[in-house]
């Protein structure tokens, strides 16, 4: 998973980092940044919509598709994946690190014309797509009300 810095109104904005900087030193302010209870990282996702449903495209390269996790509850389609750190004693160190695997959870309201019952998924390629088909055209006939 890219580690992304998604700068967003929380307790820590970028305000709270500047001052962070002034205050105790950029070494502090950047092991702030890396901390693991951050929320600074999500994984981008594109969503489309055709005639038969909707399509989420879910940029998570190198990831095991066993780890993702894909549940509805109360019509909000859920997407994570739930990384376990494996420190390896034995693993060469790095030298450098410009990108960490996280663990993710990115949720969806479905559309009415959803058909939750029939999602399915597939990761190929660094890319999880989850197929959403619409619900059958299930026109209701026009219902005449007489006014008593």
């Amino acid at each position: 998973m890219y580690y992304r810095k998604n700068f967003q109104m929380n307790p820590q904005s970028l305000g709270g980092i500047i001052e962070d900087i002034f205050q105790n030193g950029l070494k502090a302010a950047s092991e702030e940044l890396k901390s693991d209870d951050r929320h600074f990282g999500h994984v981008p996702v594109n969503i489309h919509e055709n005639e038969k449903g909707y399509e989420l495209h879910v940029v998570a390269p190198g990831l095991k598709k066993e780890a993702f996790k894909i549940n509805v509850e109360k019509n909000i389609l859920t997407v994570s994946y739930d990384h376990k750190d494996e420190s390896n004693e034995q693993a060469p160190k790095a030298l450098r690190t410009e990108y960490r695997t996280r663990s993710f959870k990115r949720s969806f309201t479905l559309s009415e014309k959803a058909d939750a019952s029939h999602i399915t998924a597939q990761y190929l390629d660094g890319i999880l797509t989850v197929s959403i088909p619409k619900k059958e055209n299930q026109e209701q006939p026009v219902q005449n009300i007489t006014v008593a």
